[in-house]
């Protein structure tokens, strides 16, 4: 009920009394006062509609004040324009509408979007011995489960993808000793942890460090979300908050433009230095949220400042932050990956950062990642922010290696069954591995990349597959099996067309009883994930079976991110055994 609304009822109820009172009716004293209060209660009707029409000629958006045509398009839902109408006389106001239903807030509707998703399967080896797949380095999975269990709330089967939350933690692997090679390949094979009669391959990829002094500088264009959609605390006030820790790490060489979008794109602060510190966060500070979500306009915007500030033989990057709800202005998701892809041959990358609760949309935030040639990350706290933006940004700037791909042929001698694990919206065509024309991920300074595949294998009596009844194909008389596996890898270096080939052949006799910490930790990440979402391929190890090896091999942990996975194992369990008939977020 609005201010003018209740101010005059309370105006028609004290007339109603006044009227029915004989003694008021004849009361001199009494007139004057009924008279005064009608007069002030008008003021204070007439006050409150002034109040109104100033709010709406200051709505800020994009930093700049907006004109009233303008205003009407952008306020928030539930809060729509319209001139208030002059004070109208107290007493023409029936006495019914005093018994008017006051309107209750509406349950909120939970529309995060999760592209669908299956679990790759298991294949027989003898008809296909070989597995291609692209790499991600994309950790946006895990924290925004992490955010969901912390909210008692179950994550949808489709919120979990297995290679991010195994990516999400370093395991040490070992860095190349130069820069001839961008990265290096390691490999680990141990006995599966839920089925000793099975086996897990992990290939690990270690690109090298570039210390944050030596970077070479930076064209970084801000897309930040300001739309009505991200007003709570854990979306624009968060989002400034975490970029603020950024701010103090710029230096003069690099270049920040800071572009927002809500109803329409804006420009709040064009290519400034890094060093201009106070200016960058000033410029943080104004920001604020209210309108639609027009994101094409948006990212149209940030890649025109990023052309014309672009750095020949630097960083050029649009860091995109948002719930992901765009709805108004260019709103198909296949048209704005189409944008993206066309923007991503300019030398351009984009990053994506998503934020918040109840509309966060993650197919979208993910994919226009992938086709940007950037990474994609979900920030759940101020902690998390200064992780991605802080710790780990010379890996999110700097790209050692381009199109990375990694291909592994299983030998059918050693061999029966494979699996990989998570992965599924990377699998790549094998015909594609040495295609140069086919996009696939990044690996940045430092970052770390890790896989795992779950062999079966020969005679182990542990094939998940039926006997074919008519199977024709046979293993090649005289094969070796001196070798489980050979792992090829792909890359390009930056600004190079043409492929390299790493290869590297996995051993049978590499096979080890006792795995390191790191092939323990990763493999419990794994099953964590699995149990997320249903527990189909893990042979009926538990929740409590996760907790224990996980906290048996967090090794060096010094930020306490692997005493935190332990916990939230714990949380996961009392939740999902809790809420087993939990209704399902929407899919995209």
């Amino acid at each position: 009920m609005s201010h003018r609304l209740t101010v005059t009822l309370l105006s028609v109820a004290l007339l109603a009394a006044c009227q029915s009172s004989p003694t008021a009716q004849h009361s001199p004293e009494a007139e004057v006062a009924a008279a005064g209060s009608d007069a002030r209660l008008a003021n204070q009707a007439a006050d409150a509609a002034r109040t109104e029409q100033a709010a709406l000629d200051s709505v800020v958006v994009t930093g700049n004040r907006l004109r009233r045509e303008q205003a009407k398009a952008l306020m928030p839902t539930g809060h729509a324009y319209a001139p208030p109408p002059p004070p109208a006389p107290v007493m023409a106001m029936e006495y019914r509408v005093a018994h008017a239903p006051i309107a209750q807030p509406a349950t909120p509707v939970n529309t995060e979007k999760y592209a669908e998703r299956d679990d790759n399967p298991v294949r027989r080896t003898l008809d296909e011995p070989v597995s291609t797949f692209s790499v991600d380095v994309d950790t946006g999975s895990y924290s925004n489960v992490r955010r969901m269990l912390r909210e008692g709330q179950r994550p949808p089967a489709d919120a979990v993808r297995a290679e991010e939350f195994i990516n999400y933690f370093r395991y040490g692997h070992a860095a190349p000793t130069d820069r001839s090679r961008p990265f290096n390949v390691t490999t680990e094979l141990a006995p599966a942890p839920w089925n000793a009669k099975r086996q897990l391959l992990m290939v690990g990829i270690k690109g090298y460090d570039v210390p944050k002094a030596t970077l070479p500088p930076a064209n970084l264009v801000f897309l930040l979300d300001t739309s009505g959609s991200m007003e709570s605390p854990d979306k624009l006030p968060l989002l400034k908050q975490s970029f603020a820790q950024l701010v103090p790490q710029l230096r003069a060489q690099d270049r920040v433009s800071i572009v927002v979008y809500a109803g329409s794109a804006g420009l709040v602060l064009p290519p400034t230095p890094g060093n201009r510190h106070d200016e960058i966060l000033a410029a943080l500070d104004r920001l604020q949220a209210g309108g639609s979500t027009n994101g094409g306009d948006g990212i149209r915007l940030a890649y025109a400042m990023a052309k014309q500030a672009f750095v020949k033989e630097g960083v050029n990057r649009v860091i995109l932050a948002t719930d992901g709800d765009f709805n108004v202005g260019t709103v198909s998701q296949d048209a704005l990956e189409t944008m993206v892809a066309d923007q991503r041959t300019s030398g351009i990358a984009l990053t994506t950062l998503g934020f918040g609760t109840g509309n966060y949309n993650d197919a979208l935030a993910e994919k226009l990642a992938d086709v940007g040639d950037g990474n994609h990350a979900y920030i759940d706290t101020l902690q998390e922010g200064r992780k991605v933006l802080v710790d780990e940004m010379q890996s999110t700037l700097l790209t050692i290696a381009r199109d990375v791909k990694i291909q592994v042929e299983f030998n059918p001698a050693v061999v029966s069954e494979y699996r990989l694990v998570g992965y599924e919206n990377r699998v790549l065509a094998n015909e594609d591995f040495a295609n140069d024309k086919v996009d696939a991920g990044d690996i940045g300074a430092g970052h770390e990349v890790t896989a795992l595949y779950e062999i079966t294998p020969v005679d182990s009596g542990a094939e998940r597959l039926p006997a074919l009844r008519y199977g024709g194909k046979q293993v090649a008389a005289g094969a070796s099996t001196n070798e489980v596996a050979h792992v090829r890898l792909r890359y390009k270096l930056p600004g190079q067309d043409s492929s390299r080939l790493i290869e590297t052949p996995i051993a049978r006799s590499s096979l080890t009883p006792q795995p390191s910490d790191a092939f323990r930790f990763a493999s419990a990440v794994a099953a964590y994930a699995d149990l997320l979402r249903g527990g189909q391929r893990i042979d009926g190890w538990t929740w409590n079976d996760v907790a224990r090896t996980a906290r048996a091999a967090t090794g060096q942990d010094p930020h306490g991110l692997k005493a935190e996975f332990v916990g939230m194992v714990d949380q996961a369990h009392r939740l999902v055994g809790a809420k087993a008939d939990a209704p399902a977020i929407a899919v995209d």
